[in-house]
């Protein structure tokens, strides 16, 4: 196979601010290294990281690409040494530590997982960045089981519509917040049952729900302003399981619930992780979760797709929160 052109097309962004600096240029196609491999890039997702990221609050780890995008889709164009597995040729979906936003992009080859053969490209590339987060946080991290109850905080979102589905397929019941009645149905087409925070207080219904035994677990990307209530609702030895802080990340509480009910609060990001610990991830979802995506019982759920060239609406229409699932970016290597 030929090595690809020099240069390649890619989204940067000199200082950080607004959607409005994210700009496309060119830079020299990166060349993999050992234990990498070049994927020619055809859809990647967008994420909150990549937001924060742009703002200057969630800097690229050492070593990784001060390009944006944390998962990208396509084919494998070239590998590095040591590599035996995938190969050129083959197409791919790959967790990254950043890169994606550009027409090739470096990846780790035990984060590369074979694209399900009943998805688009474009499915593909929302897939990563989501499944390594719940099942690291939800499922190893949280411990929840059959019979339990879960509260998803933001059920419309890709890490949110991930945690739906995949917690109904193990059993467990779901209880997801959501922002408007569009986004209320589509937590319950995929099997949660919605709570519409902007028109009740969410820990109050949560107990009418649960007839005051709380749930199991939460999943939070609120963080400060959510954990009085969030203690409240957990019941004896709930789980709370932050991964984000998007209403912020300080507050005060009464740590007496804690140890009356024996709880645990519990926090952690992806991106920072050590690679054998991202391998060890990637191994456990290509086992338990891809044969359900084979079979079409998970099914991504993507909301929009914009050009590589127009990232800054991609972010705009992110940060407005009107969208439900994944939003995608595309190269001109998309023939989809």
């Amino acid at each position: 196979m030929s090595d690809p052109p020099g240069l390649m097309k890619a989204i940067v962004f000199e200082q950080p601010g607004d959607e409005t600096v994210l700009t496309l240029t060119e830079r020299p196609i990166p060349k993999p290294g050992p234990g990498e491999v070049l994927i020619e890039v055809t859809a990647a997702g967008v994420n909150r990281g990549d937001i924060l990221q742009r703002k200057g609050l969630y800097p690229a780890p050492p070593g990784a690409s001060d390009i944006p995008g944390l998962e990208v889709a396509g084919r494998i164009v070239a590998v590095g040494s040591g590599v035996s597995e995938p190969t050129p040729g083959a197409v791919v979906c790959a967790l990254v530590t950043g890169g994606g936003y550009a027409e090739y992009c470096l990846a780790p080859a035990r984060l590369c997982l074979p694209v399900p053969s009943n998805l688009t490209l474009i499915q593909a590339a929302g897939l990563p960045e989501a499944l390594f987060t719940v099942w690291a946080n939800v499922f190893e991290l949280g411990r929840l089981r059959s019979g339990e109850t879960l509260l998803v905080q933001g059920g419309t979102s890709g890490i949110g519509i991930t945690a739906i589905q995949l917690a109904r397929m193990i059993g467990a019941r779901v209880l997801a917040t959501a922002g408007s009645p569009e986004k209320c149905g589509a937590c319950e087409k995929l099997g949660a049952e919605a709570i519409p925070y902007r028109e009740v207080d969410f820990a109050e219904r949560v107990k009418s729900l649960t007839q005051g035994d709380g749930v199991n677990m939460i999943l939070d990307i609120i963080g400060g302003p959510y954990l009085s209530r969030h203690l409240a609702i957990l019941a004896p030895q709930g789980r709370l399981v932050l991964i984000a802080v998007q209403g912020g990340a300080k507050t005060e509480i009464n740590l007496a619930p804690l140890l009356l009910k024996r709880l645990t609060i519990m926090g952690s990001t992806l991106r920072s992780r050590p690679l054998e610990e991202k391998s060890r991830l990637a191994r456990a979802i290509r086992s338990r979760i891809w044969p359900r995506i084979e079979s079409g019982e998970f099914r991504p759920v993507i909301d929009s797709t914009f050009p590589l060239s127009e990232a800054w609406r991609a972010h705009a229409h992110m940060q407005s929160c009107r969208h439900i699932g994944k939003l995608i970016l595309t190269t001109d290597h998309c023939r989809c």
